[in-house]
């Protein structure tokens, strides 16, 4: 650690951590971020739900029946704790708000109580952090997790000495997601009327659980520089962008990390053959390997290979596919693609059933699938609507899959198309087909320069986004939010 620098106490509130409940890459900052932090040398607690995965983690019971108050109610769930790679994880046990077959819904829409599900985690947390874990710094992820600034700071300051100290910091990993409730939902998470204002949790009509989290905040993060100015526009703010303007000065964006010890080509295990930028010699190996695994002709070993893996929402842009696709084909090109999520499975299954010699697709969630596309295409594509960070184009950089991007968020941080002696890909600005036509086919063109291609591939695999930077960047907020800590190293 930093001699300048104190070691503090992180308490990480979330409802995702990878490997134990993942739907995005929120699980994977989970998953990775806390880890990095302990190597700096903080002490670093991670609270979540006990669902999906986390329910087969063999884990300690610390206490059966944790007193938790929410609306008039008790509802007493257990405390499980584990440890891995030094961080202590807190699991809150509840079957009858967590033991479903879905994190947020299931096939009949998002769950009715999602309030309550997590109105309970972010009071579990502050009680066991009271009990087990003396946060210095409160670490609040996304709407699940924005009711724990309120009921730390709203009433006047948590009546606990040791809690009341403490400070927060709210991440936004994406201001689509806002945890918007009828206000009728109110007293059930213990919200007095007063707050039912606009400058504090109203939102058009209904309650906003992110607003609630942002405007109790000591500091807001976000997950790219470029998406913390996005998100204070109208275009990219989501009704929010007021509030954000008015608290610019504790507004930052700090880039998200790639887990490198997961996704490396030189020792990736899902690969069928590694490679490196002194031997690229194993990524042909892996385009033969997916254009087999996906059904698609070993003449496309001799053109580009144009990957795609990815949610399929309307954030991602793939109605501008929609509207080029028969255009995209006459270049010769093919298309391999891993995803789920209406309406766009549609999509994706209809120019496969178009052009079944073109098209490659898997619908649904394959791990070694979406490694296998990253490592054995040539190019790949992420024409997003807005894109907070991204991880998927850090990725293919690493794999020497050169990325076409539009140029917002995270994507436009990331990704250099200019000068070309500097590139590590190609960019687009205006949301239209012809836009990321013309782009995806001056990439095509560029494909058929090997040597050209082969160093600016060489360029992104070089590239270094590792937790460390992101870490670090993190770790100086903390400190500036307790400037004055002595260490407890």
């Amino acid at each position: 650690m930093d001699s300048g620098t104190a070691s503090l106490n992180i308490v990480m509130v979330a409802s995702e951590c990878s490997p134990y409940a993942k739907s995005g890459g929120l699980a994977d900052v989970l998953g990775a971020l806390p880890k990095a932090l302990v190597s700096l040398g903080h002490r670093v607690a991670v609270v979540l739900p006990r669902y999906m995965g986390a329910l087969q983690v063999p884990a300690e019971r610390i206490n059966t029946r944790l007193p938790v108050e929410l609306g008039g109610w008790r509802f007493d769930p257990a405390v499980c704790r584990f440890e891995a790679d030094g961080v202590t994880y807190f699991l809150v046990e509840h079957q009858g708000l967590y033991e479903r077959n879905g994190l947020y819904g299931d096939q009949n829409g998002e769950f009715g109580d999602n309030h309550l599900r997590f109105g309970l985690l972010c009071r579990a947390a502050l009680e066991i952090s009271r009990l087990y874990f003396p946060a210095d710094i409160f670490h609040c992820h996304d709407w699940q997790a924005g009711l724990v600034p309120l009921y730390l700071k709203a009433f006047g300051g948590h009546p606990d000495p040791m809690l009341a100290a403490a400070k927060t910091v709210m991440t936004i990993h994406n201001m689509g997601y806002r945890g918007i409730f009828p206000k009728a939902k109110m007293p059930e998470l213990s919200l007095p009327g007063w707050l039912y204002r606009a400058d504090l949790v109203e939102f058009w009509g209904n309650i906003s659980l992110l607003k609630a989290g942002l405007v109790y905040a000591d500091a807001i993060t976000t997950v790219s520089p470029t998406y913390a100015r996005e998100i204070q526009t109208p275009d990219g703010g989501f009704g929010l962008d007021g509030l954000l303007r008015a608290k610019s000065k504790v507004v930052t964006g700090i880039l998200n990390g790639v887990d490198y010890g997961v996704w490396n080509p030189e020792t990736d295990t899902y690969l069928p053959a590694h490679y490196s930028v002194w031997d690229l010699s194993g990524k042909a190996e892996c385009k033969r390997e997916l254009l087999r695994q996906l059904g698609l002709p070993e003449a496309a070993m001799d053109r580009p290979v144009l990957g795609i893996v990815s949610r399929f929402a309307d954030q991602k842009g793939f109605d501008l596919i929609g509207q080029v696709a028969w255009q995209l084909f006459q270049d010769d090109v093919y298309l391999a693609v891993l995803g789920s999520g209406a309406p766009y499975d549609g999509l994706f299954r209809g120019l496969r059933d178009q052009y079944p010699n073109r098209v490659g697709l898997r619908v649904g969630y394959d791990e070694q699938l979406a490694h296998r596309i990253e490592a054995g295409s040539d190019i790949f594509l992420m024409p997003s609507r807005y894109e907070p960070c991204g991880l998927n184009q850090m990725y293919s950089l690493r794999y020497g899959t050169v990325p076409v991007v539009r140029a917002v968020g995270g994507l436009e941080d990331t990704v250099q198309s200019w000068p070309p002696e500097q590139s590590t890909g190609f960019k687009f600005s205006d949301y239209t087909g012809q836009a990321f036509l013309d782009t995806v086919r001056a990439a095509v063109r560029a494909w058929s320069d090997r040597e050209a291609w082969r160093r600016m591939m060489v360029r992104g695999m070089n590239k270094d986004f590792s937790w460390q930077a992101a870490a670090a960047g993190y770790a100086r907020l903390y400190s500036a939010l307790h400037p004055f800590r002595s260490g407890r190293l």
